[in-house]
C-alpha cells in the first residue's frame, strides 16, 4: 500500500487532542499532519526497511548510551513541530536539556518540539520529493542536522540550518560513513551496516 494524503480544510481543522485521539484510534497506521493541513496516512513498514530502521536506532542508541547527551526516538514517535505539523522521523535525537525541560504530560504524548537530529530512510512507498519536503520542514523548525538516506538511488542528503543541502551520491557496495559532526560528537553511522540487511 502507498502513502495516502487527505486534505483537511482549515474550517474543519483538528485540535491537538483530536489529532492525538485519531492516532490512537487508528493503530497500526502512522499518521502525520503537515503544517498546511494535509493528513498523511503511512502504511506499516516492510521487512527490509524495518531492519534498516532498527539498525539505525541501534547505532544511534549505543552512541547515546555511552555519551548520555540526549534521548533517542524510533519511528513510532510523533513530534509536534513549532509550525504545528506533526511528524514521525525514522530516527530522532533530542538534547537532554531540551527533553528535561518538557512537562511530564508533554513527554507522555507527542513531544512539542523539533528534534535536534533526524534521519529519514526512504522506503519503497516513499517518494524522494515528499521526503525532501519533510527534511526541509525539520530544518526550518529547528533541527540542527538531518540525514535523508535513499537506498534506491543511492544517495544521502545532509541538511543543516542556513546551508545548502549536501548531496552524496555513492556506490551501493561502497557507501560512506556519516559523521554526527558537532551535534552528535563522535557518532559515526557506517551505511555499509544499514544498507545490507
Amino acid at each position: 500500500m502507498e502513502t495516502l494524503t487527505l486534505n483537511i480544510p482549515p474550517a474543519v481543522g483538528l485540535t491537538d487532542e483530536q489529532f492525538y485521539q485519531l492516532c490512537i484510534a487508528n493503530e497500526p497506521w502512522k499518521l502525520e499532519l503537515s503544517q498546511t493541513g494535509e493528513l498523511i496516512i503511512m502504511p506499516p513498514t516492510g521487512g527490509e526497511s524495518g531492519i534498516r530502521n532498527s539498525d539505525i536506532n541501534i547505532e544511534l542508541g549505543l552512541w547515546n548510551r555511552q555519551t548520555k547527551l540526549g534521548k533517542v526516538f524510533d519511528s513510532s514517535t510523533e513530534f509536534k513541530l513549532p509550525s504545528g505539523a506533526y511528524r514521525c522521523p525514522d530516527a530522532a535525537w533530542v538534547k537532554l536539556s531540551r527533553w528535561e525541560a518538557l512537562t511530564p504530560e508533554e513527554k507522555k504524548r507527542f513531544p512539542p518540539l523539533c528534534p535536534d537530529f533526524v534521519i529519514e530512510l526512504r522506503s519503497e512507498t516513499d517518494t524522494l520529493e515528499k521526503l525532501r519536503t519533510k527534511m526541509k520542514e525539520y530544518r526550518d523548525n529547528g533541527a540542527l542536522l538531518g540525514w535523508l538516506i535513499d537506498p534506491q538511488t543511492p544517495l544521502v542528503e545532509i541538511y543543516r540550518p542556513g546551508k545548502n543541502v549536501e548531496i552524496i551520491n555513492f556506490d551501493f557496495h561502497n557507501p560512506p560513513k556519516l559523521s554526527g559532526e558537532d551535534i552528535l560528537p563522535g557518532f559515526i553511522l557506517d551505511l555499509q551496516i544499514i544498507l545490507n540487511p
